[in-house]
């Protein structure tokens, strides 16, 4: 089984931003962003990471910005290592993978929620009134249910703890009307594209969230897309509305950590190897039966 990579420095690289998960380093006119190891739950980074997680989100996004790229134009410019400047070359054995040299954008700071079920806390929501995020749900509907069409619920962006749900009138308030139109239409546009050719592949794509921002005056995707830490994925034989359904993402480390007695303060106990491997492996099974591709991982 090969190492989970948590820390990454690039001495004589400046820093653009660290995140829970990815590192992203400034190279004057373009950005490197490393998606590490590293893994949160419960707003808390675990002391283990889970092997092969960043290479797996990088190889994840880059298949579906190159997919989507019809619909709208991305922050990806290539995630071959061979055009990194000459200081950074030396690193190129920690980088290759799980790396993309991005463009700069100016961010937007708003969630762009897609549900095509209900789940999650639109579930909750829905149990104690009906509604969420200014939505009204036809009645009778089951946990996990398949709604009558995609609905767009923003929230709010937090650069740390919960982003917190907010009405389309809100955000109207917060970006304007024609933003709000732009980045509803081509969040819901996204969601139908990656739904349909998921449920093809035997995946049932449940929702999801993008972000996006700005790069030279147009609208761009960035960030991550359509992973297993961005998306709710089901396998679609094991589909049985009216309760909570498996998902391809990081359940099975959440559930053992709730059964350890954790109390979910810091610091987090250290995970099994065990545990992380199942992870990884939850992570790189969606990953083969949507995308049709395997990586060189050592899982065993």
């Amino acid at each position: 089984m090969q190492k989970a990579v948590t820390e990454l420095e690039l001495p004589g690289v400046p820093t653009y931003r660290k995140g829970k998960v990815r590192e992203t380093f400034d190279l004057g006119d373009r950005l490197l962003m490393v998606a590490t190891d590293r893994v949160s739950t419960f707003d808390i980074v675990l002391p283990v990471g889970i092997p092969a997680r960043g290479i797996i989100l990088t190889q994840f996004s880059r298949f579906w910005f190159e997919k989507l790229a019809d619909i709208v134009q991305s922050h990806l410019i290539t995630t071959s290592l061979d055009g990194l400047p000459p200081h950074i070359r030396p690193y190129t054995h920690l980088l290759e993978n799980r790396s993309m040299i991005i463009r700069k954008a100016e961010r937007i700071d708003i969630e762009c929620v897609v549900r095509g079920y209900i789940s999650g806390s639109a579930w909750a929501s829905y149990q104690e009134n009906g509604t969420f995020c200014g939505h009204v749900f036809p009645s009778g509907l089951r946990e996990s249910d398949k709604l009558p069409e995609p609905i767009f619920t923003p929230t709010t962006k937090a650069e740390s703890g919960h982003d917190i749900p907010i009405t389309i009138d809100e955000m109207k308030d917060r970006i304007g009307s024609d933003l709000t139109e732009q980045l509803s239409s081509t969040s819901i546009r996204l969601y139908e594209t990656a739904e349909q050719y998921s449920r093809e592949r035997g995946i049932l794509l449940a929702d999801t969230k993008f972000e996006f921002g700005f790069i030279k005056g147009e609208l761009s995707l960035i960030d991550e897309v359509f992973t297993p830490d961005s998306s709710r994925f089901w396998d679609a034989e094991l589909y049985e509305p009216g309760k909570s359904q498996p998902s391809f993402d990081k359940q099975i480390l959440r559930d053992w950590l709730i059964q350890s007695g954790w109390n979910r303060e810091p610091p987090a106990p250290r995970i099994p190897d065990s545990v992380a491997v199942k992870t990884a492996r939850r992570y790189y099974e969606v990953f083969r039966r949507l995308t049709g591709e395997t990586l060189n991982i050592d899982l065993e």
